[in-house]
């Protein structure tokens, strides 16, 4: 694995960026097309038709078909294979649950549109509702995979689909209701009198995303880039527990002897990966570059892109790559709100961790089943701000602990010298 010594300058290049201001618009459509949708009662979609109707290119609408054909949504007899079911639901009913989109059932707004809060009588369950804009820059392509994938997808740390409404024009995803909103809400611009998260907090909110990202890399069939990993798409049950969400520009992985997907560059500027930004050809090493600056954001609290700084700390990555390289600026890392309440051992892991999802060379990036290891390990490392302790618990994997410590320091040498990174007896100084 590599070292922090090896991370070159930061290359720039402009990305395409998902989010849109614009608001959707509202209209209601004729009952009995809803009916015959709702008794389809799976993720029957008409992908061709929609696709058509939305004037989508035929390379878009070619992909489309491909990605969905990947997907092996349906056998040779054309029946359901490995899906479960999406509920279809009627404009109307959402509309009800939203009380019409009411401004105070309102909950953020992203690339696809915006988000409300919404109780549905059917099932009795308050429920989270995207509404595509038909302005923004996520048509029914992102529509059709986000319903796709999000299908197929059952993981704790994923965002569970409810279903969905295809109606006319309308196209509406309806999944679980996370109460604390996203990662983004509790990191950056908080309101005067709101906590700062904690440092044991921030580590079970990284572990966790990362054992999202491991199920679509190593256990979907088949396998995931998400393309899309931010603070924003993270959201958080009522205990802090994490779950990614927004998988419309989700792309199937490469597969036998291929090494990437080569398509347009699509993502947010700040996250997506230099590989990807400058030849538009996707791996899974892309998503791991994309957590490295999640991680970042949650040990430094900075934004990913805040041009309210300095100019030489507008982009959160240029700004961190020299200090990667001087363990003695490694405290000038830390969330200043986090108001010196973390362990110094925890904080050096967490940077090794974060410069080695950082890279530039996809290649030094490590393994996604790699970082859950270690994050693991540091979540379950409870920091205790009052008796400025470590709880002592094994290791699960002793070299994966002295591989992040070598990538901390530099070198094996000066690891097995220094009482801070030693993971071994489980000790804080």
């Amino acid at each position: 694995m590599g070292c922090l010594r090896c991370i070159g300058k930061p290359r720039k290049r402009l990305v395409s960026n998902v989010h849109s201001n614009n608001s959707p618009k509202h209209s209601n459509n004729n009952k009995n097309n809803a009916f015959e949708e709702r008794n389809k009662g799976r993720v029957g979609l008409n992908v061709k038709a929609n696709v058509k109707r939305e004037g989508n290119s035929n390379d878009d609408e070619n992909q489309l078909s491909l990605d969905v054909k990947k997907l092996n949504l349906r056998d040779n007899n054309g029946n359901p294979s490995n899906v479960n079911k999406a509920m279809t639901f009627t404009f109307d009913e959402l509309a009800a649950a939203t009380g019409n989109f009411r401004p105070d059932c309102f909950l953020g707004e992203g690339g696809f549109g915006k988000v409300y809060k919404g109780h549905l009588e059917s099932i009795n369950q308050v429920v989270a509702i995207k509404q595509l804009d038909p302005h923004g820059l996520q048509g029914i392509r992102e529509f059709v995979i986000e319903v796709l994938t999000l299908s197929l997808v059952d993981h704790p740390n994923l965002v569970k689909s409810i279903g969905f409404c295809a109606e006319g024009d309308q196209r509406l995803l309806v999944y679980e209701y996370m109460p604390l909103g996203s990662l983004e809400h509790h990191l950056h611009d908080l309101p005067p009198g709101k906590r700062p998260i904690s440092w044991n907090t921030r580590m079970k909110i990284a572990a966790g995303a990362a054992k999202g990202l491991e199920y679509l890399h190593d256990k979907m069939k088949p396998p995931v880039i998400y393309r899309d990993l931010k603070c924003s798409n993270i959201l958080l049950d009522e205990k802090y527990h994490a779950k990614l969400s927004d998988f419309g520009l989700a792309k199937v992985g490469p597969s036998g002897d291929k090494s990437h997907v080569s398509t347009r560059v699509m993502g947010t500027y700040g996250y997506c990966a230099p590989d990807y930004a400058m030849t538009g050809q996707l791996t899974f090493k892309s998503d791991i570059y994309s957590f490295g600056v999640v991680l970042l954001e949650l040990i430094t609290g900075r934004k990913v892109i805040d041009h309210r700084r300095p100019e030489k700390e507008e982009n959160l990555v240029a700004w961190a790559r020299p200090l990667f390289k001087d363990r003695k600026r490694f405290a000038e890392m830390v969330d200043p709100l986090l108001e010196g309440k973390y362990p110094v051992r925890g904080l050096y892991q967490a940077l090794a961790i974060a410069a080695m999802c950082l890279q530039e060379q996809p290649n030094m990036r490590p393994n996604t089943a790699d970082v859950v290891t270690a994050l693991d390990f540091l979540a379950s490392q409870k920091y205790d701000p009052h008796t400025y302790s470590v709880s002592k618990s094994p290791s699960p994997n002793q070299k994966m602990d002295d591989q992040w410590c070598v990538a901390s320091t530099g070198s094996e040498t000066e690891r097995s010298d220094d009482p801070e990174c030693s993971v071994r007896n489980g000790s804080e100084i």
